[in-house]
């Protein structure tokens, strides 16, 4: 049997990247997943793509800059199957034109960060999380950031709004452990997503790269392996926890980078 077999789960911005990979993930594993997308028939090509190996795989429509969408789309799961037991909140938006430090960065960008990454976690838990506690079980997946963990010289409205997405994973932990709904955050680092890789320069992939010990940038099924570890029963007496799937990044001293680096050189 396989591990989330009759299981539903819900990830949202599922297209591409971490959300497709863990999309893909729970599918292979049994669940039931719905993506919670914009793009309803783009996702449906990737349903069928993926039908004929077995994954029960549906589009439903979420815009996290819609806020009655977020009730929407559990409402919907709901009248669908009649529960949800694995809700993956994967949507984050990032904006380094205008996301800056605290005096050069706008302060509109800073606030939206803050409503868009951490409004679509509360949104969505909040209207998930009474219909877990009708079960009697339920796991919740925020995806975070290593940014989260981790202050940075730029990007303050990210880094915050990621820190924020860590502490209200705890508060949903600490609130609803005795309903059996366990919450836990995955903290990614550097990912090789296409938006990573078309939107990064190489001199910044490397200088990142020379301070994580395992040296290579994280794969989309890193962070979706992480992402079924919680949704399982392995992980079964575990909730709270944030883990770092970053490659190591930040274990070691400051120096840690300068020192790989002169290595590389010689």
């Amino acid at each position: 049997m396989k591990k989330l077999e009759n299981q539903v789960a819900l990830v949202t911005a599922a297209t591409k990247g971490i959300g497709l990979a863990c999309a893909l993930k729970l599918a292979e594993n049994g669940a039931t997943v719905y993506m919670g997308v914009r793009r309803i028939e783009a996702t449906q090509e990737i349903c069928d793509q993926y039908k004929s190996q077995g994954f029960k795989m549906f589009p439903l429509y979420f815009d996290a800059y819609k806020s009655e969408t977020y009730k929407a789309i559990v409402e919907e799961i709901i009248t669908k199957e009649g529960r949800l037991d694995i809700l993956v909140n994967n949507f984050g938006v990032g904006k380094p034109e205008t996301d800056l430090d605290l005096v050069k960065g706008s302060e509109e960008s800073f606030l939206e960060l803050f409503k868009l990454n951490v409004g679509t976690v509360y949104g969505i838990s909040k209207a998930a999380v009474p219909h877990m506690m009708k079960q009697g079980k339920g796991s919740i997946i925020n995806i975070s950031s290593i940014g989260g963990a981790i202050p940075d010289v730029t990007r303050i409205g990210y880094g915050v709004s990621k820190a924020a997405v860590n502490n209200i994973t705890q508060q949903i932990a600490m609130q609803y452990a005795r309903a059996n709904i366990r919450c836990n955050a995955v903290l990614p680092g550097l990912t090789a997503t296409d938006a990573a890789l078309n939107n990064m320069p190489q001199s910044f992939i490397n200088s990142f790269l020379s301070h994580v010990p395992l040296n290579r940038m994280g794969k989309p099924e890193d962070i979706a392996n992480a992402v079924l570890f919680f949704a399982s029963d392995d992980s079964s007496y575990i909730t709270g926890n944030i883990m770092e799937v970053a490659g190591g990044y930040g274990l070691g001293t400051p120096q840690y980078g300068d020192i790989m680096r002169h290595l590389h050189q010689q």
